[in-house]
């Protein structure tokens, strides 16, 4: 995530700065127990970063091998402890059952550099393990001529784990050493408890020479039944000897029971989950990287040169492909050059390409950057486009099926009132209903010209003009149109399609039924892409029936290309986000509080309102008509945006948005979204608008002031300082992720250091390994194995790989001097206390 202080005021930093990212996927789970009468369970999974819920999975419904296949990123800059999956059991009355968890530290996780990927099994739950927050207390050792003595100044907690039914604990803390022991006060119905207690141990001369621990525990008190733990700190005794005082805050640990796998009865999950850890330089040490990645664009010498670009592709692999073209996208995307980066690429591509029926079919690093430039500035468009066609294809659930071998006449509904449906008549409502939805899909399509965003037509018009250049034989026409709708089409439409929640189409994959019919009609948006050229051609000959609609739509999707190119240059400015600040990034319907509500119960307090969020404003209004007036919050005035407890409100999934205006009084806006998901999304959504703000507070009340109080730290104060601590910049990754031209050119770093001995193999030392005779060859215009190529180029390749080359090494140099002087540092940071 961007870092603004270090963006902008990078001069005076003296440390790097940290990025952690965190990828994860919930494949599947198998042999679940059964939690229903039924015999079968309906299992969803919960995830939790540190005790804090960040998603929840579809429910799989009368299934004990569900299938999820839901991923997630998440930008945490704070880092954090422990990533925990929580199985559940849906159930419509009562509370939902735990079937059980899995729980892996960062440590584990960042073992595994590639990342892991297995089946791990459930553990059961224990409460005892169920731990979070942190304590904050000062511990001294007391040596005087009364005696010996240790003290504990419990001052406050955070974030403790709600063990009552309320959501809330009633805490209190205890020390113990040896068999001594002294407890605060009980502070009834609070995570946030504040003490400002003394408490004093007894000593005997004895003891000091002991090892030992000093333990702090802190409990939630009832009234009936044992007391429920809350999490400890252990110090050792001998610290003490060391720094007589130790005080500050300290993350509390569970009891540390071994969790038990039941031996495989509570079942497995398989995950895939990876951990990305960044240590990210001051902006000035990466500017001669991008400084020689923007020559490569802006005055290449030739396409055939070996620029830097070119370099990178050579050493880039398959498997990081993709992540290195969307940084590369935003990398030029902040320097206002992603369209002359494309059409460095492009260009490249297509005069590399003899044949035009192979024109960008491989994965290179010009048909990865093409695919993700769509993806980072064609989002919004695309949710125009689709996203009411496919909402309605979500909520009609029509069975739709064309292949003979696959109609399950059991799974129909009645279409016809004559008797049984009939495989023909399957086949015909069918070829009905696809017709319908890809005439309407190809109408929104060539409607849209006007909404496709202009650096996206631009970027198009000059692949047409590449294309044309390199294949202006008449019988080549259609490739300048295929070069374009095989990315439009193919790459772009037909993937969200299939698949609308890995593009924010939709919250939940579809079900099985809605599945085929999104597989079948991104078979013929496919068709449609390929100009219909291809039609007859493969083994599918059951989608023949779509074969004329798809035919006559080719006409129109070609006037609908020529339009789309038909646009000036635009000119490009360096920006920090990939939309522009008018654009609405999210919208839809929220609950807001109604601060001056005179209800006595809270949630009647709530009312629906639709809410609009761009990098500008966050605004609100009865419905999204446009004649409604809207209320609007500065995104400059944004302080914080975090979540409330539930006990706030007696309310689920609600986030507060605190502001500050130009007199310095805060202002708090409490919205309430449809379930945790929703909550985060829009977390994550207004956290990334406002990253750049000065004015973002450290910490805030996760509570709401009622009745004289907080209902979090219970104090009366309203102007106290928060009781918890912010997470601004914790945010989910996609496509909206603001750029951050030093996080992006650490990356690009760290794929040129992986294949420095690649490029310093390829092209500095074949120089030195060329005998008189094969150099005088190459100085005569012939490479040793007979290539054309002069010997000027050769040199020039070799200067430029030099150039790279030691810009790595000046990098890797500065990450080693600012890790040693943080050892350093850190080395202090013991002795003195």
């Amino acid at each position: 995530m961007c870092r603004l202080n270090k963006w902008q005021n990078h001069s005076h930093l003296s440390k790097m700065a940290k990025n952690t990212s965190l990828y994860f996927r919930i494949v599947e789970g198998r042999s679940l127990p059964a939690k229903d009468v039924s015999g079968t369970s309906d299992p969803y999974c919960i995830v939790k970063v540190d005790n804090e819920v960040v998603a929840r999975t579809a429910t799989v419904w009368k299934n004990l091998n569900p299938f999820w296949g839901e991923e997630y990123t998440l930008h945490l800059p704070t880092g954090f402890h422990s990533l925990s999956f929580y199985v559940m059991d849906e159930d419509t009355i009562g509370h939902d059952d735990i079937i059980g968890k899995i729980s892996l530290s960062k440590d584990t996780i960042g073992a595994k550099v590639k990342g892991l990927d297995n089946w791990l099994n459930l553990t059961r739950v224990d409460p005892d393990e169920e731990v979070q927050g942190e304590i904050h207390f000062g511990l001294e050792l007391l040596r005087d001529a009364k005696g010996i003595g240790l003290r504990c100044h419990f001052i406050e907690a955070r974030d403790l784990a709600p063990r009552d039914i309320s959501g809330t604990s009633d805490p209190f803390a205890r020390i113990l050493f040896n068999n001594h022991s002294a407890e605060t006060s009980i502070i009834k119905k609070t995570r946030y408890p504040h003490w400002g207690e003394t408490l004093e141990l007894e000593l005997e001369t004895e003891e000091l020479s002991e090892g030992g621990t000093v333990t702090v525990e802190v409990w939630d008190w009832d009234r009936v039944g044992k007391n429920d733990f809350l999490g400890k700190v252990e110090i050792p005794f001998a610290c003490l000897h060391k720094t007589p005082l130790v005080q500050g805050w300290f993350r509390l640990l569970p009891l540390g029971n071994n969790e038990d796998d039941a031996g495989g009865k509570l079942g497995a999950l398989r995950l895939k989950v990876r951990l990305v850890e960044d240590h990210i330089l001051p902006s000035m040490y990466y500017q001669p990287l991008i400084d020689l990645l923007v020559q490569s664009v802006i005055s290449p010498a030739e396409v055939e040169d070996g620029s830097p670009l070119t370099m990178l592709e050579e050493v880039t692999t398959v498997e990081s492909r993709q992540d290195v073209a969307m940084t590369l996208v935003k990398i030029y995307l902040g320097q206002g050059l992603v369209v002359p980066f494309l059409d460095y690429l492009n260009t490249r591509e297509v005069n590399h390409t003899l044949d035009p029926n192979t024109l960008f079919r491989s994965n290179s690093l010009a048909s990865k950057a093409m695919e993700q430039f769509m993806k980072a500035v064609g989002m919004l468009y695309l949710h125009e486009v689709l996203k009411p066609i496919i909402n309605r294809i979500f909520e009609e659930k029509k069975y739709i099926e064309l292949d003979p071998c696959k109609i399950d006449l059991n799974r129909t509904r009645r279409i016809s009132f004559k008797g049984a449906v009939s495989e023909a008549e399957v086949r015909e409502s069918s070829v009905e209903m696809l017709q319908g939805y890809l005439s309407n899909i190809v109408e929104s399509i060539i409607g849209s010209v006007t909404q496709c965003p202009p650096v996206m037509r631009v970027a198009f018009k000059q692949l047409h003009k590449r294309v044309e250049e390199q294949f202006p034989e008449p019988e080549n026409e259609d490739v300048k149109y295929l070069a374009i709708s095989g990315f439009f089409f193919l790459r772009f439409l037909a993937p969200a399609i299939l698949t609308p929640k890995l593009f924010h189409l939709r919250d939940q994959h579809a079900d099985t039924r809605t599945s085929r019919t999104l597989l079948l009609l991104a078979k013929a948006v496919q068709s449609v892409g390929n100009l219909g050229l291809q039609l007859g051609h493969g083994k599918e000959l059951w989608m023949e029936p779509l074969h004329p609609i798809i035919l006559y739509s080719v006409a129109s999707v070609k006037d609908f290309l020529d339009k789309l190119i038909d646009i000036d240059s635009v000119s490009e400015v360096p920006q920090r986000a990939v939309f522009l600040p008018s654009v609405t990034v999210k919208e839809g319907y929220l609950q807001k509080h109604k601060a001056e509500s005179p209800q006595l119960l809270s949630r009647f307090s709530f009312k629906k309102r639709y809410f609009w969020l761009s990098s500008e404003t966050l605004s609100y209004a009865k419905t999204p008509d446009p004649w409604q007036v809207r209320s609007s919050i500065p995104i400059q005035c944004v302080c914080a945006v975090e979540r409330v407890d539930e006990n706030a409100f007696q309310q689920q999934h609600v986030l507060q948005v605190v502001t500050q205006d130009n007199d310095g009084q805060m202002h708090t806006i409490y919205t309430q979204c449809k379930n945790v998901n929703e909550l985060n999304q829009w977390l994550s959504a207004i956290r990334k608008a406002s990253i750049y703000n000065r004015r973002m507070l450290p910490s805030f009340h996760p509570g709401a002031y009622r009745s004289g109080k907080w209902t979090c730290c219970l104090q009366a104060d309203r102007a106290t300082s928060g009781c918890s601590r912010t997470h601004s910049a914790v945010t989910l990754g996609d496509w909206s992720d603001p750029l951050d031209p030093d996080a992006e050119t650490q990356t690009i770093y760290k794929q040129l250091l992986q294949g420095r001995d690649k490029l310093r193999k390829q092209y500095v030392e074949v120089e030195a390994e060329m005998t008189t005779e094969e150099e005088n060859r190459v100085n005569s215009g012939l490479l040793p194995d007979g290539a054309d190529c002069s010997g000027e180029l050769l040199k020039h390749r070799q200067a430029a790989a030099v150039r790279l080359l030691g810009v790595v090494l000046d990098l890797e140099q500065a990450h080693a001097t600012f890790q040693r002087q943080e050892r350093v540092e850190a080395g202090s940071l013991i002795l003195t206390h």
